[in-house]
């Protein structure tokens, strides 16, 4: 019988979840980086074999909202609690383990079911094990216990692939008999023109200091794939005209490198030569506005 789930990731920010996801797909789905709230979509990357399909969502990290996009950004984490086969929750051996209270408890219900209905299987991951001692790991584990006490706790490094086969050994246990749900040669759900535009704001992220990552947005206008190359244009949406002075950067150069660095990203990606232009423009309280959210793709259903 055939093997198909889906297995959602979720838990605060700058735990690891996309250094987590990437590693169980295999491939460079979800931008992955130092600085928190780097995700901000559900973005699904599936891994096939002949006896089974497993769907693994990455999710932003469970925040506070303080304005319309981190709503929208908790509610695709919150939509991953609905659906999951196998809820992967992360944390590491650094935050407060009660972070986001009402969150946890929201997995701590799904985890222990309703009347007769069964609960959805949850493991716990203390990620970042080689950052700390074995005495300290073994007090975390006791009191993620009492946290989730339904839930099956492992300890892993994404960053060193540590516990990264039992992992996956444990998950396939835990499908369930299910036809596929996309076709088999299926990597993603996301379009080609969605990781254009995440490759373009991770290196903004990588590149610019303070609010500036997190006052952007980035959408691909055109992209045109002929036989040996790709001509992408892309605009960057910023909220101030000082932010926009600060993209672009003297003379251009900041722009510059960054646009270089994406177009080299972008053609590692698609394994295509790119050709690639970059615009800055403003558009004030993006990040408030319920049509601009929309349009970039911010409606959770």
């Amino acid at each position: 019988m055939h093997k198909a789930g889906f297995v959602n990731i979720v838990g605060n920010p700058n735990v690891g979840k996309s250094t987590l996801m990437n590693l169980l797909v295999g491939e460079r789905i979800s931008i992955a980086t130092f600085k928190a709230q780097t995700t901000r979509h559900r973005i699904m990357g599936i891994v096939n074999t002949e006896e089974m399909q497993i769907v693994f969502s990455d999710t932003p990290g469970v925040l506070k909202p303080n304005y319309k996009l981190q709503q929208s950004m908790l509610a695709f984490s919150e939509s991953a609690l609905q659906d999951a086969d196998v809820l992967l929750y992360v944390t590491d051996v650094i935050e407060d383990a009660t972070k986001n209270a009402d969150f946890l408890e929201k997995v701590n219900r799904i985890s222990r079911g309703a009347g007769d209905e069964a609960g959805v299987p949850v493991i716990l991951l203390i990620n970042k094990i080689d950052e700390t001692d074995q005495k300290t790991l073994g007090e975390l584990v006791e009191r993620w216990h009492t946290l989730l006490p339904k839930a099956e706790i492992l300890p892993i490094s994404a960053k060193n692939r540590f516990g990264a086969d039992i992992l996956m050994k444990r998950i396939q246990e835990l499908l369930p008999d299910s036809p596929p749900y996309f076709d088999k040669d299926q990597l993603t759900d996301k379009p080609a023109r969605f990781f254009v535009s995440e490759i373009m704001r991770e290196k903004i992220l990588l590149y610019y200091d303070k609010e500036i990552p997190y006052s952007v947005e980035v959408r691909v206008e055109s992209f045109k794939e002929e036989k040996k190359v790709i001509h992408i244009r892309c605009v960057i949406y910023v909220e101030r005209d000082s932010q926009k002075g600060i993209i672009i950067g003297h003379e251009g150069k900041a722009l510059k490198k960054v646009s270089m660095e994406a177009r080299k990203a972008l053609e590692r990606f698609f394994d295509k030569p790119i050709y690639l232009e970059t615009y800055v423009k403003v558009d004030k309280d993006w990040r408030n506005s319920d049509r601009e959210l929309n349009s970039f793709g911010y409606n959770p259903e």
